[in-house]
């Protein structure tokens, strides 16, 4: 164990109807890499339930937290209530002004831009609010893993395993990344084909469009409502 890992502190942010995966994925890799501790922040010690009814119960609040080493920053369909949370923009916000190492996953890019530490950063989040990007000052990059500088951003959420793992690698080492691989068994073989819009079928394309129509919709309005606020044109 190096100096770096036994000191390296992992903090995410959770909060009512995230996408638990957006955060239980990462916490499997992270969670391994030797030294760490992974912490859990929101405004109160009690439990939240993401989007589909799994409870998380954070173990610290917000102002309580230490100067982390990396913030994890989910998404789901609950960060369309945040997105003007100051406690919760400026938590993200002081933590990058501290020089600290941010990752975003899924929608969760959207809270970082909110937070205005986007602006000519490249990005990616989930493809449905892929386009939302530019709003936020962002340079939109289409791959499942983007790092620019301190800012480590994944697309939807599964890809906050992949994003993980590169993360894990450039807080330890890949040799430690591919060990916590292999030790999860992360060796994905998809029975189906169709988990991006490039190789769905267009029959599935537009069912999928139509479900996340309706929050598509108000995140567009949110977003150019933020691009006023931040001064972004």
């Amino acid at each position: 164990m190096t100096e770096n890992e036994a000191k390296l502190r992992i903090g995410a942010i959770v909060f009512p109807r995230m996408d638990q995966m957006d955060v239980t994925g990462p916490f499997e890799v992270l969670s391994r890499i030797p030294g760490a501790t992974f912490n859990l922040c929101w405004k109160e010690v009690t439990p939240v339930h993401d989007m589909n009814g799994f409870s998380i119960t954070p173990d610290m609040r917000f102002d309580e937290a230490p100067d982390f080493d990396l913030l994890v920053v989910p998404g789901g369909l609950g960060q369309e209530a945040l997105m003007d949370d100051e406690i919760i923009l400026g938590f993200i916000r002081k933590h990058t002004m501290r020089g600290r190492l941010v990752f975003s996953v899924c929608t969760g890019a959207l809270l970082c831009g909110a937070a205005g530490i986007l602006r000519g950063v490249k990005s990616t989040t989930h493809w449905a609010s892929f386009h939302l990007l530019p709003y936020f000052g962002a340079i939109p990059v289409n791959a499942r893993v983007v790092i620019d500088g301190k800012h480590i951003s994944s697309a939807g959420v599964t890809s906050g395993i992949d994003g993980a793992l590169r993360v894990a690698a450039l807080l330890s080492s890949d040799e430690v990344a591919q060990q916590i691989q292999l030790g999860i068994e992360y060796a994905p073989e998809p029975s189906l084909a169709g988990g991006t819009p490039d190789s769905a079928s267009a029959e599935v394309l537009e069912v999928v469009r139509k479900t996340y129509g309706p929050i598509s919709d108000a995140r567009l309005v949110t977003a150019k409502r933020c691009a006023a606020r931040l001064g972004i044109k």
